[in-house]
């Protein structure tokens, strides 16, 4: 199988990894740690892959892309996840805030929102999961209710990642709570600091900043802030989770562990029981076999469809628990280790804590089984 994605693909990777290179240290373990410095680089690194045109490779030129295509940004994620994502919560307005805005957005809104995305300098989070109502967005409970000036919105979001560093939130609400799923909700683009938005950490083992509770109580939204059509919220929200799920390129942060861990090992390697470096070639198989899956949904001609996205993600996420575990074992207890005398600086155990969570976030393993079956049994 050839996975060759073209001579300008390649010149893309190198210039990336060059910037990785030298603006990511070693002991990077992503943003949303205990340490401010750690998100400060974030920030400071996504500003300087816009300057070089590469946050948001993949985009238009009339809003801040450059003029790319799939395939360069499938190399801008797959990079950044090898390199423990080095964008931060920007990701979520690069692979499908963005595309959704200029999917379904008015002049004004493409205006405002999208130049701020494409230069790294905003930071948007997603009001979709509700206590009862996580897996089953459809069933979600938050009401807008109309009035002369628009609407007012209350109700609970959980585990909205990045609520407490965000500066924009793309909202779910019913609008026509007793219409059917294809009616009754609508999007708004809300900014965090308005009157009626209250945030409240989650503590979690993924560590600080990463999951909240947001209380919405008479939030006022107006027209404006409406993202496609009332009512066409669910439609919207499908396209948009497809993005999502194949906007992270979890396979190559797999690749990159067992790769770094077979340098590390050195010698030691030859040691290893049989059975180990046998499940490890197999974890090399199904990654490039999540890699395929991937390909296919981003290539589609007609844009991701969400069953073969949550084909990818089934496969990608199981990965992902599969490769921690095969870690912990071929480096035993030094794999619990923390800090920047660690294995990989504490590398494997923070890839373990987030691989746990890799089959509830976005939509269950559950739920993305039940959208792929629909797909092939013809929606039955």
């Amino acid at each position: 199988m050839d996975f060759e994605l073209g001579e300008r693909a390649d010149d893309v990777r190198s210039q990336l990894q060059e910037m990785l290179r030298a603006g990511v240290p070693d002991d990077f373990l992503g943003a949303f740690t205990d340490d401010p410095a750690d998100l400060a680089l974030t920030m400071r690194f996504c500003a300087e892959l816009a300057e070089a045109g590469l946050l948001c490779i993949g985009w238009p030129g009339e809003y801040g892309g450059g003029d790319g295509t799939v395939w360069d940004q499938t190399v801008v994620r797959e990079e950044m996840w090898a390199w423990h994502e080095p964008r931060g919560p920007q990701y979520m307005g690069v692979n499908w805030v963005g595309p959704a805005i200029m999917r379904h957005g008015t002049p004004e809104q493409k205006a405002r929102h999208l130049p701020p995305i494409a230069a790294g300098s905003v930071i948007w989070c997603q009001g979709f999961s509700e206590p009862e109502a996580g897996s089953d967005l459809a069933s979600l409970r938050t009401t807008a209710t109309r009035d002369a000036d628009g609407w007012l919105v209350s109700g609970q979001k959980v585990w909205t990642s990045y609520a407490t560093m965000a500066s924009w939130c793309v909202l779910a609400a019913a609008t026509a709570p007793s219409e059917p799923t294809s009616r009754r909700l609508t999007l708004f683009l809300v900014p965090m600091d308005r009157p009626g938005i209250e945030v409240r950490p989650i503590a979690s083992m993924l560590g600080p900043h990463h999951l909240n509770e947001v209380f919405i109580d008479d939030l006022r939204v107006t027209d404006a802030d409406v993202l496609g059509a009332p009512g066409d919220g669910w439609r919207i929200m499908r396209d948009a989770l497809a993005y999502e799920r194949v906007g992270i390129a979890r396979y190559a942060r797999c690749e990159a562990l067992l790769a770094r861990v077979r340098e590390f090992l050195r010698d030691g390697w030859d040691d290893l029981p049989e059975s180990v470096r046998t499940r490890w070639v197999r974890a090399l198989i199904e990654i490039r076999v999540a890699k395929l899956l991937a390909y296919v949904a981003v290539g589609g001609e007609d844009g991701v469809d969400d069953a073969a996205a949550s084909a990818a993600r089934i496969v990608t996420t199981t990965l992902d628990q599969t490769v921690a575990e095969l870690l912990f074992e071929a480096l035993g207890g030094a794999a619990l280790d923390t800090g920047t005398d660690a294995a990989l600086h504490g590398a494997i155990e923070d890839h373990w804590r987030y691989a746990q969570a890799a089959t509830v976030a976005s939509g269950t393993i559950e739920i993305q089984r039940i959208i792929t079956a629909r797909k092939i049994l013809g929606g039955r």
